[in-house]
């Protein structure tokens, strides 16, 4: 008899994806997240809250192979609470919000009564602040008149970031930018995501925003600063805990907190230059 012969599992590129299903579901993500956006501010912010929510859990999750367990329930609450107020009160309600995240925390692990309180509380606090508090950022841009205009740049600038890196990283990386944290991640690509950050800051913020080109200029800097550090942060804290992903629900991505990492850090940074130097429209 005759053993059936096994199909090949598609192979990981040279970046270590596999680049098919990255594609797709990069497309995919991509078309849910305009598709809310400019449809009904509303609409993204249900999308927003989702994918924070998703990205707290698997982040509280890995951090357990560390032996740390936040506190859960209070985490997610955060992570539905801080957006929302965010959006609709501002950024002092989105301060006020991580308050009352951390003093539920400290509440949940004193009835609780186990010990490593300390441990597990810091742990709690590190997973609203890294994802809940940062992401919510977006919400605040969203707020403003022209919020779905000042996402799609925040967005944009990022995939430019990613793209830019990742293309010029496969093509001519040849000098590892931290080999013992991420071996794949190149200076040559580091300058691939400056050059596609620049670029799409000068035409997105003039066409999308009516803002300054060298307001442009300024934001593609700071994105690709910002995601840089994002991307080697969550290498170190995955390099630390001994896993290579954070979750496994989005095909040649990993987890959505493995996409999640950029958009964290960059957030608050486009937040920041837009409010600086790009009046609402």
């Amino acid at each position: 008899m005759t053993a059936p012969i096994a199909t090949p599992s598609p192979a990981p590129t040279r970046a270590g994806r596999n680049l098919p299903a990255a594609i797709l579901v990069g497309c995919s993500l991509g078309a849910l997240v305009l598709v809310s956006l400019f449809i009904r501010k509303e609409a993204f912010l249900v999308v927003l809250v989702a994918a924070l929510a998703l990205a707290v859990w698997e982040l509280r999750g890995g951090i357990e192979h560390g032996h740390v367990r936040a506190p859960l329930l209070p985490a997610l609450v955060g992570a539905v609470a801080m957006p929302v107020a965010a959006y609709l009160r501002g950024g002092q309600a989105l301060i006020a919000c991580f308050g009352l995240a951390v003093m539920a925390m400290l509440l949940w692990r004193l009835v609780d009564g186990r010990t490593d309180a300390v441990r597990d509380v810091s742990g709690g606090v590190f997973v609203s602040g890294y994802v809940s508090f940062l992401g919510s950022f977006a919400a605040l841009m969203l707020a403003e008149p022209d919020g779905p205009q000042r996402v799609f740049v925040f967005i944009l600038l990022t995939v430019c970031s990613d793209v830019g890196g990742y293309a010029v990283g496969v093509l001519a990386g040849r000098h590892p930018m931290a080999p013992s944290i991420s071996p794949k991640k190149s200076w040559e690509g580091t300058c691939g995501s400056a050059l596609a950050c620049v670029l799409g800051g000068v035409i997105g913020i003039p066409l999308a925003l009516g803002g300054p080109w060298w307001a442009g200029v300024v934001a593609g800097l700071a994105v690709v600063l910002a995601a840089t550090v994002g991307d080697l942060s969550e290498s170190t804290i995955k390099r630390d805990l001994g896993i290579k992903d954070m979750g496994s629900i989005l095909p040649g991505h990993g987890g959505i907190m493995d996409r999640l990492d950029s958009l964290l850090l960059v957030a608050p940074v486009v937040w920041a230059v837009l409010a600086a130097f790009v009046r609402p429209s």
